[in-house]
């Protein structure tokens, strides 16, 4: 599904160049769960904003579906953006005086999708909160909001999910019931999903974890399914 090949990342600033990534080669499959750790200016944010076609390779080719996605015209990658990717932040980036309802709707306003409500109220019964759909953000917990914020990526039907931080904002307890709603919808869905964590306990989650050290990937381990295990 996902292919970088020789991806670096370079920024000028006054104090000279930085390279975010150097020379980054990757492979993800359709129905993959991959944690990208690493220290702050590791390049794991930027890596996961190229992913997400929210900027673009210095030099490189990332290839999506076989599609060179890093240079098509901003217009295309917006849509591509709308339609495949769904993305789940750490501080949620609900608006405040919405419902978790219309929150959810929004993506599909923008797409000019049909059938609008009924699609947002689904979503939001797939992450468990149907009686909350009139509850604006203040009336939520931070589990809540979160889930709203993936009931919203959820409901363009992506194919892949990226969230920086996730449970970054959240208490143990509900960071793992945020986890095992993303591993339920790589499992049960078949959706990809990337994400970005510093906590050993939500990488666990993924079946893949990239790290990430100078702008580069160091490491890369899949972890056995339970099957394989008892095979």
């Amino acid at each position: 599904m996902i292919r970088l090949e020789g991806v670096t990342k370079t920024y000028l600033t006054g104090a000279g160049a930085v390279h975010a990534l150097r020379d980054v080669d990757l492979e993800v499959r359709a129905g993959e769960f991959v944690a990208i750790m690493g220290q702050s200016g590791s390049g794991k944010s930027t890596l996961m904003n190229i992913l997400g076609c929210l900027d673009r390779p210095t030099s490189g080719t990332y290839r999506l579906d076989g599609r060179d996605v890093g240079r098509l015209p901003d217009s295309v990658r917006a849509k591509l953006r709308g339609a495949a990717f769904g993305f789940v932040f750490q501080s949620y980036n609900l608006l405040p005086r919405m419902s978790a309802l219309e929150q959810v709707e929004l993506p599909l306003i923008y797409q000019r999708v049909p059938n609008r409500r009924h699609l947002a109220a689904e979503a939001l019964v797939r992450v468990g909160l149907a009686d909350r759909a009139h509850h604006q953000p203040t009336q939520l917990s931070g589990g809540q909001q979160q889930r709203v914020a993936i009931a919203r990526s959820l409901v363009v039907n992506p194919r892949l999910i990226l969230a920086d931080e996730p449970t970054g904002a959240l208490d143990t307890k509900t960071g793992q019931e945020v986890m095992q709603l993303l591993t339920d919808l790589v499992d049960q869905r078949g959706i990809t999903v990337v994400l970005v964590t510093h906590e050993q306990s939500v990488a666990d989650f993924a079946r893949r974890t990239l790290r990430m050290r100078d702008g580069m990937i160091v490491e890369d381990v899949v972890r056995p399914s339970l099957r394989a295990v008892s095979g």
